[in-house]
């Protein structure tokens, strides 16, 4: 076979070079492609005929399935169902990159791997084939992972249809392969990530607080539980802030920044963040300033409900109302009230956690 060599630059791939690598593989070729990790021979997953040759070249048996290589992290959700939060905080931290999931399947009974490469060239063709790839290794089974396009096409060169030539692998070791479909999860292969690596993940709860801004409410929670957890000494808790209104480059207000400097807490370079599914999906609790923040969050995922209080709920802070007032635009003496009320409530949350 002919294979058709294309040289793609890592930073900015061609447009035009990426065509015609997709256009290849969404009428059943197959394709030598880079990642970060080693290179692999991609399939589109819609078209059997061309998986079944991808095991033909590769050797495999069929009991052995292919993993699928997707673009953007919330495409997990488009093949996989019944899993837990452990699985978006490893993609939170770990995506894109050298983490591939096996999760159960949408199809009861059945599981997939998944995995988003941290590779422009690769994230850019799966988007212009416009479906996910089955991509193994690009090597016979059993034999070494190659790591540059020459090595690749020593294995299977003749065997594709195109190959791309990316450069070196920046890791050159194979993606790590954690299980979650036990219970404990299981690393089946340990990679370019370190079994400490995943249990540091693992091991830690997730708390997000949210205001409507993220610039007073949510930003004195997050400094505070932060503050109070080192004093502690407890590094096994994640504290995120967000807000349900995104503010495009809204810092931390400056009366907000004053009441904390008078805790002895400084914030620098705090930039406002607007709450996501993702952020939502992976909180093993989410603390929330009033009742429209908790309508917001289970709109953006109704699921969350068991998670999901006011913060003075929360700790069982007994009041007339469990709100508790935005400061935005009030004094110091307003926002000194409302941080005293939140240093209160996480006084008795870091008991509970």
């Amino acid at each position: 076979m002919n294979t058709r060599i294309l040289k793609i630059d890592l930073q900015r791939p061609e447009d035009d070079k990426l065509k015609i690598a997709a256009e290849i593989i969404s009428n059943g070729g197959l394709a030598i492609i880079p990642t970060e990790t080693v290179y692999g021979v991609a399939a589109d997953m819609r078209i059997g005929e061309a998986v079944n040759r991808l095991y033909e070249i590769k050797q495999r048996p069929k009991d052995k399935p292919f993993s699928l290589l997707i673009n953007k992290k919330e495409g997990i959700e488009d093949f996989a169902a019944g899993f837990d939060r452990l699985a978006f905080k490893l993609i939170d931290k770990f995506w894109p990159g050298p983490l591939t999931l096996i999760l159960p399947g949408i199809d009861s009974g059945t599981t997939v791997g998944l995995r988003m490469p941290d590779n422009n060239i690769a994230l850019e063709l799966i988007r212009a084939v416009g479906a996910p790839l089955c991509c193994p290794s690009a090597n016979i089974s059993g034999n070494s992972a190659p790591t540059n396009l020459e090595e690749a096409m020593g294995e299977l060169g003749e065997k594709v249809d195109v190959a791309i030539d990316g450069g070196r692998c920046r890791l050159g070791v194979e993606s790590s392969v954690v299980d979650l479909t036990c219970l404990p999860y299981k690393v089946q292969r340990q990679g370019a990530l370190n079994s400490d690596q995943i249990q540091e993940v693992a091991r830690r709860k997730t708390v997000l607080f949210v205001c409507t801004g993220n610039s007073c409410r949510s930003v004195m929670a997050k400094a505070y539980l932060e503050k109070r957890l080192k004093e502690e000494g407890r590094d096994n808790i994640e504290v995120m802030s967000a807000g349900v209104v995104g503010i495009p480059n809204l810092g931390i207000s400056s009366t907000t920044a004053q009441v904390l400097q008078r805790e002895g807490i400084y914030i620098e370079g705090h930039m406002s963040t607007q709450v996501t599914p993702l952020m939502i999906k992976k909180s093993d609790i989410i603390l929330v300033m009033e009742r429209m923040h908790e309508r917001r969050i289970l709109e953006l995922v109704p699921q969350a409900g068991t998670r999901l209080f006011l913060l003075k709920e929360f700790a069982k802070i007994e009041d007339s109302s469990l709100d508790i007032e935005d400061p935005i635009g009030k004094s110091l003496e307003f926002h000194e009230d409302i941080f005293s009320i939140i240093k209160q409530a996480i006084e008795r949350v870091i008991k509970i956690l």
